[in-house]
């Protein structure tokens, strides 16, 4: 099973094995070297938000009117949710397909 004949192929293999042994942290940090390279990193600021802006009820509510061509300077929120109602009853159904509806009771 061991004889004479199998010591330089076990010294062989050997030598092999530590070889790939050495190289290994070489090709870590070649491949590490490559990607930090490659893909340069997009620095995004500390009191950058990352998550996207909720709507308040109010902006929702001007959003509308302007989708619909309601002028809102100067008007409460009854008066526009009011002008809202009326645009949307003369237009018809129709038209208002295209235009979110929002229910401010529904709106949490």
């Amino acid at each position: 099973m061991w004889g004479p004949a199998k010591i330089p192929e076990f010294a062989k293999a050997l030598g092999r094995a530590k070889g790939e042994f050495n190289k290994a942290p070489q090709e870590f940090t070649a491949v590490a070297t490559a990607e930090t390279n490659a893909a340069p990193v997009k620095q995004v600021p500390f009191n950058t938000p990352q998550t996207p802006t909720i709507k308040t009820k109010d902006a929702i509510l001007v959003e509308t009117a302007q989708k619909l061509g309601i002028p809102t300077n100067g008007k409460i929120r009854e008066q526009i949710s009011e002008e809202i109602s009326v645009k949307t009853k003369l237009l018809g159904d129709a038209h208002w397909r295209f235009v979110p509806v929002y229910c401010f009771s529904c709106v949490g």
